[in-house]
């Protein structure tokens, strides 16, 4: 499908099931290949694991609630009638996948499982690839200039 006839990026796969997949390959590996534990003591696990899946959800409701203000879908493979360049979107042009990442980070450490820790750096390399290059290029074509002055002012994840 094209992107222009479409008025969408062409994202095929939806991004949080990359991330699911990454926590269940993580939990298979850690089950019938070898257990990679993290071996944090209690207080330690509570806290980081709390931390990081309290700023995953903090940015990801951050970025929805500004998707529900502009009336846009925050599906990545739905039209953009506008750059969103207000809230948490001042700071990260990804905060849902960020956010994603943390809460992927928060269920590896609360696991004690080193395999989804491992992982968490390789998901947002595939959610580049499937995902957030259609969206930059949909944006480019579609918004010219105001999109890549955007994207210059501010990082892709932090």
């Amino acid at each position: 499908m094209d992107d222009i006839a479409n008025d969408a990026a062409a994202v095929r796969i939806p991004p949080p099931l990359l991330y699911l997949a990454a926590i269940v390959i993580g939990v298979l590996t850690d089950a019938f290949v070898t257990p990679q534990p993290i071996g944090l003591p209690l207080g330690w696990t509570l806290t980081l694991s709390s931390t990081a899946g309290l700023a995953g959800f903090l940015l990801m409701g951050l970025a929805i609630t500004t998707f529900r203000r502009t009336g846009q879908d925050p599906k990545p493979w739905a039209t953009t009638p506008q750059i969103i360049s207000t809230g948490v979107y001042r700071v990260t042009r990804n905060p849902m996948y960020l956010g994603l990442a943390l809460l992927q980070f928060a269920i590896g450490v609360g696991l004690g499982n080193g395999w989804i820790v491992i992982l968490v750096p390789v998901v947002p390399v595939m959610i580049y690839y499937t995902a957030i290059r259609h969206e930059e290029a949909y944006l480019e074509r579609k918004f010219g200039s105001a999109y890549t002055d955007y994207k210059k002012s501010v990082r892709r994840w932090f």
